[in-house]
């Protein structure tokens, strides 16, 4: 069991639990599923572009990665519908732990520059966006072998009711929100 899980169990639902006064263990709010959305818009030219982009994302998530193909035909942008745009991952139980506290103590304090993540990235129901701007911060990805600086999207899907929840639950996860 992943050292994250583990805190979960414990240390974060008395938390949660002492700040939010839930009366149940089971309203406490839980961390629900990470999923991981990488656009590659030069996929429309070049098809080994989105193969590297797939690869890469298999390799930082170690899990396959499923394409994303345009859901409608876009003239100004040369896309049809149905067309292979991008590829995402969604994370789940041990690996999604193991993810977070990788993003959290490896990858984040890479970024130039790095003040914290944004703390209002909140959807109104408790869901947590982020964006990246290139899959080098990730330790697995070797610079050497990347042939173009790729950002992504990730998106934490939590159970919180309210962003306020949310947040407090990410909080505790050591995610590094900027003051």
């Amino acid at each position: 069991m992943s050292r994250l899980k583990t805190l979960y169990n414990d240390e974060i639902v008395d938390a949660m639990i002492k700040k939010f006064g839930y009366k149940n263990i089971m309203e406490v709010p839980k961390l629900d599923k990470i999923v991981l959305n990488m656009g590659v818009g030069e996929a429309k030219d070049n098809a080994k572009v989105l193969e590297s982009a797939v690869k890469d994302m298999e390799t930082i998530t170690g899990q396959k990665a499923v394409l994303t193909k345009a859901k409608k035909s876009v003239a100004n942008f040369k896309i049809r519908e149905g067309m292979a745009i991008g590829c995402k991952t969604t994370l789940r139980g041990e690996k999604m732990y193991e993810f977070l506290d990788r993003l959290v103590n490896l990858a984040l304090p890479r970024v130039r520059d790095f003040r914290g993540v944004n703390p209002n990235a909140f959807d109104g129901r408790g869901n947590y966006s982020l964006g990246i701007k290139e899959q080098l911060i990730f330790p697995e990805i070797e610079y050497d072998k990347v042939d173009k600086v790729r950002g992504m999207d990730i998106i934490f899907v939590t159970t919180a009711k309210t962003d306020e929840e949310a947040r407090e639950l990410l909080r505790l996860f050591n995610m590094p929100f900027a003051k």
